[in-house]
Order: C-alpha cells, then structure tokens, then sequence
C-alpha cells in the first residue's frame, strides 16, 4: 500500500521495477492506494488559489448570513425559539452557499485532467476505477469538510454569549454534511462526463439547481405527483435537519443518492474501454 503511495508521489518517474512491486500487490482494492489518490488531489487543490478563493467566498457568504440572520433573530424574532428562528434560517442560507461554490470545487476532478491528457497516464497506474473515484472523492469531501468546520465558529460565539441545546445545532451540520456530499457526488459525475471545467461546474449547478425547484410549481402537478416529487427533493429532504430533527428516512435518502452518483460515475469511468473515450 505504501508503495502506491510512493508511485503517485513520483508520477512520471516511478521505475519500473516499483511499479511491477505494485501491481503484484494490487489484487484487489486497496484502501491504501485510495488514499494516496486522495493524497495526491489534495495537493493539485492546494497548490493552485482556486480552493483557496473558493473557500473565502463560501465564508464570506455564510458569515454574512450568520450576521444578517442574527440582527433578523434578535431585533424580530428574539423571544421565539432560537432553533426555529436563527438556526433554521441560517442552515438554510449556507446550503444557498454550498450550491455556489462546492460544484467548483468537483469541476477538476476528471475534466481537467482529460483536457490536459493526464487521465490516461492516471489510468495506466494500476490502480481499480474504485480507488481513483474513492480517492478524488474523498479529496473534494475533505476540502468541504474544512469549508464546513470553519463555520462553526458563529455558534461558538453565540454558545460563550448564551448557551443553547447542542443537539438541534448537531442535526442541522449533520444535514449541511450530508448535502455536501451529495453535491461532490453529483459534481463528480458531471466532471466525469466533460472536458471543460466550466462546463462541468455550470452543469453541476444546473443538475443540483433542478432538484431545488423540482416541486415548486405546484399548481402543475396533482397532489400525488407533488408527493412523488417532494421524495426526490434535495432541499425539501434536508428541511427537517435545519429543524433539528434527525429522520433516518432522510438520512437514508441521502446515502442512496451519494451512492447512486458514485455508481454513475464508476459507469462513465469504465465507458471508456468500450467507447475509446479518454
């Protein structure tokens, strides 16, 4: 496993003899090599600003919603309860900001590498399908895991101000966590589709956008389609976690779509060998 690790630390110089070492030892898959692929993509974020403005816009964006959310909470809404108030509102303006900004973090993944033509030397490791989609995953997972963990300095603040139950608040990052990774899901397997990162990146939001605003015109559907709808609703699945509740439907609901993109992607990844497609 450490030797995978070795061989992605040195692409394009690895010798032979360590790359033989490698494949005796790949027989099956390998969490070590997946994390060397998550190793690796870390690295490409952070050496380029892009994560880096990225991650200022979404926390110039979430600290202006935990401002302006509240001064709403305290000067109008102050003596009603704090998690149906100032949470709820809060948890729901930061999934505006992880709609903007995560689908630019996934756009890379796979289309920049095909347009630079450093996806067939990354298919030429051997390393499975599984472990690269694990490995790139995990990386953008990880960079949104960060984005996320900064924001937990407004309740911070707020709990040295006035302290609140802590499990409401645990829901909703739990809820904002989830969706997360749903989004990158969804993200890497438009990046695996395209060659262009915009492309990518305004295709994600376009895909993501549509199960925001799937039910909203409700006087076009009867009440069972609305129903049929609202199952399928990122936004309208995440409400109850801004509440404070944990619904394993919900949760539920959120793994099988995380999985479900992923098993997209794996599926575009191995067209490949029966289009000629990079």
């Amino acid at each position: 496993m450490s030797n995978a690790a070795g061989t992605l630390e040195v692409a394009g110089g690895a010798t032979e003899s360590r790359r033989a070492a490698i494949r005796a030892a790949g027989t099956g898959f390998s969490v070590g090599r997946m994390l060397a692929v998550t190793r690796k993509e870390l690295r490409s974020y952070f050496a380029f600003p892009l994560v880096y403005v990225l991650s200022g816009v979404f926390l110039v964006l979430a600290g202006y919603y935990a401002y302006t959310d509240l001064v709403f909470f305290v000067t109008i809404a102050f003596a009603r309860d704090i998690i149906q108030n100032y949470w709820q509102l809060l948890f729901s303006d930061i999934r505006l900001c992880l709609l903007l900004t995560l689908p630019f973090i996934t756009m890379r993944l796979f289309a920049e590498e095909r347009k630079l033509g450093t996806i067939e030397l990354l298919y030429t490791y051997p390393l499975r399908d599984g472990e690269i989609l694990g490995g790139k995953y995990l990386a953008s997972v990880a960079i949104f895991i960060m984005m996320l963990a900064l924001t937990m300095l407004y309740p911070v603040y707020i709990y040295s101000i006035h302290s609140f139950p802590l499990f409401p608040l645990s829901a909703g990052y739990l809820g904002l966590l989830l969706l997360g990774c749903a989004f990158i899901a969804c993200g890497v397997f438009i990046s695996s589709l395209c060659e262009s990162q915009v492309m990518a990146g305004m295709g994600t939001i376009t895909l993501l956008l549509f199960f925001w605003i799937l039910n909203w015109n409700e006087a076009a559907f009867t009440n069972s389609w609305l129903a049929l709808l609202r199952a399928f609703s990122l936004f309208d699945q995440f409400g109850s976690f801004a509440k404070g509740v944990i619904d394993l439907d919900h949760v539920t609901y959120f793994v099988f779509f995380i999985v479900f993109f992923l098993f997209l992607t794996q599926r575009s990844m191995e067209a490949r060998k029966w289009t000629g497609r990079r």
